[in-house]
Order: structure tokens, then C-alpha cells, then sequence
């Protein structure tokens, strides 16, 4: 039977007989897992009118103000059905959850860590330490416990993605290198991998092992706008100013409103001595100059030795 003549079917039962609980529960987790959230919401919280005591109830209200956003809810709920069921690891963990999107990163530690002490195996509980860890600032820590979730799930692509990330910030390209290299081959198409692949090569000195991996970004990632701006800076500083333009205008037609895009292209214009599209680039670049790095003063400079040069 499909999902929505099942709800039609459990809603009928409720108009004839409000009071049968179990179809009602059975309800609200139907309309919580098709979509329907407010609905579900409803149901739950006429349930918790009866069963107050319920843990399982105040489980599935956390889930269903998360999925609405209410965070504040959502712990409110959590809490309720932790301390009604203590031994049940699964609201602990979701109240984590909510601490880390609430930006309460100490009170999500102590969450994750109460998990682990109940299941020392549970690589999602460190992956969700070590992003607590990031968020606050103490890469140390969080790099411990990635490597704690690689250590029990070596396929976990995003712990590799993040400990790799560490790892490149503290200058340990290789070791970085290894990592995302791992991540690739969990999941071939993941855009980024290539793309911090293709930055470690960039300064190395790896100019087309750059290019190939910045290519592969950006077939998985059309809309990845540091690749195209590596991409183009690669090319440039090979000295392959004609390629360089080509990426540029790749880059224009997915992104015409960076000032950033237009700028780069002045620069390459210049060095090929197209100096009308090189003004024209420069004022479209202070156009969008919401996406521009550029202080504008330097860019009006440019714009004055431009016409000093061409008059």
C-alpha cells in the first residue's frame, strides 16, 4: 500500500476513534517520514498528553524539531527523553547533535564523550568530537579524534577529509596528501578532495598535476569558484595567458557577478596587451565589487595607467 493511502487509512481510524494511541503513534511516525513534519509534530505532541513518561515519544519530538530547525526544541525534547531513559545512547547522541549546531561545543563533548563511555566503538560519536574540537579551535584534539573514527572505520571519507584539512594547515602536505588520496578512493567523485589535491600540488610546484585534479573538480563541482580562481592563477603564472583566459571565461558563465572573476581576467588581458578589455573587465570588476578582494583604489590606479598608456 503506498505511504499516502496508509496515512488516508490510520487518519480515517483517528476520526472514529481519537483515542487508539498506537495508531496514532503509528501516524506520526508515517507523516514524520514522508515529509509531513508539522503534521507529525501535532501527533506527538497530543500523545505527550498520556504518556508524559515515554521515552521514545520525546526521541522522536527531538527528531521532528530538528528536521523543522527548532534546535531550542529539539534539545528541550532530547534532554526530556535522556533523562527518562538514561541507558538509551541514541537521544544522548542526538542531543550532541543539536549542542554542536547550537554552537554549545563543551556541552556536545560531554554528550559524545557520555556515548563513548558506553560504546567505546562508536566512530560517530569521535567524528562528532573532532568536529566539536575543530569548531572551537583546538585542531589538536580534533585530529585525535579522527583519527579514533579512522581507526574504527577506515571508510569514513569525511574523517579523512577533515583530518587531511588538519593536516594541511600544519604544513604536513604529504601526510594531507595521503588522506584526501584515501577519501578518493571511497568515493571517487568527491570534488574537493581534488581540489585541496590540486592546491597541495599548486605549491609544490606540480603545475599539471594541478590542472588535472582542478579539472576533476570541477567535473564534479561545476560551481566551484576557488578551483576556477586556482585554475586560473596556475595557468597564469605558467605563463599560458591564453589558456588562463579560457578558464576565465569558464569561470564568467558560471559566476557572471564576481568582481574577483573579472579582475583576474583584467590582469591576464593586460599581459596580453588587450587593453580595452582589460578597462572593461576592471570596471565590471568594481561593478560586483561585493565579491571582490581587490581594495577599489587599486583597481582605479590601474584604470589611470591604462589611460596614461593608451592615450
Amino acid at each position: 500500500m503506498a505511504n499516502l493511502d496508509k496515512i488516508q487509512e490510520l487518519q480515517e481510524i483517528l476520526q472514529n476513534d481519537a483515542e487508539n494511541f498506537q495508531v496514532r503513534r503509528e501516524l506520526a511516525v508515517i507523516l514524520l517520514d514522508n515529509g509531513f513534519t508539522k503534521e507529525a509534530l501535532q501527533h506527538f505532541i497530543w500523545l505527550t498528553k498520556y504518556f508524559q513518561d515515554d521515552a521514545k515519544l520525546f526521541y522522536n519530538i527531538g527528531i521532528t524539531y530538528e528536521k523543522l530547525k527548532n534546535f531550542e526544541k529539539a534539545k528541550e525534547a532530547y534532554i526530556k527523553s535522556s533523562a527518562l531513559s538514561p541507558e538509551d545512547t541514541d537521544a544522548l547522541y542526538n542531543l550532541g547533535l543539536v549542542y554542536t549546531e547550537l554552537q554549545e561545543y563543551d556541552k556536545g563533548i560531554r554528550c559524545f564523550e557520555k556515548v563513548l563511555e558506553k560504546d567505546t566503538n562508536d566512530s560517530n560519536s569521535y567524528f562528532n568530537l573532532g568536529i566539536c574540537y575543530l569548531k572551537k579551535g583546538d585542531p589538536v584534539s580534533a585530529m585525535m579524534n579522527f583519527q579514533s573514527t579512522i581507526d574504527l572505520n577506515n571508510d569514513d571519507l569525511y574523517a579523512h577529509f577533515y583530518l587531511g584539512n588538519i593536516l594541511k594547515e600544519m604544513d604536513d602536505s604529504s601526510a594531507a596528501a595521503e588522506e584526501f588520496k584515501k577519501v578518493l578512493e571511497i568515493s571517487p567523485d568527491y570534488s574537493w578532495a581534488y581540489y585541496n589535491l590540486a592546491v597541495i600540488d599548486f605549491e609544490n610546484g606540480y603545475y599539471e598535476e594541478a590542472v588535472y585534479k582542478l579539472e576533476q573538480a570541477l567535473k564534479y563541482n561545476p560551481k566551484d569558484l576557488e578551483a576556477y580562481i586556482n585554475y586560473i592563477k596556475i595557468m597564469a603564472k605558467q605563463g599560458l595567458y591564453d589558456g588562463a583566459r579560457e578558464v576565465a571565461e569558464r569561470a564568467i558563465a558560471e559566476f557572471n557577478d564576481t568582481g574577483d572573476l573579472y579582475y583576474l581576467e583584467a590582469q591576464i588581458d593586460k599581459k596580453l596587451g588587450n587593453l580595452d578589455d582589460c578597462r572593461k573587465e576592471l570596471n565590471l570588476a568594481m561593478q560586483y565589487s561585493d565579491k571582490l578582494s581587490v581594495p577599489q583604489k587599486q583597481i582605479l590606479d590601474e584604470l589611470e595607467e591604462i589611460s596614461d598608456t593608451t592615450e
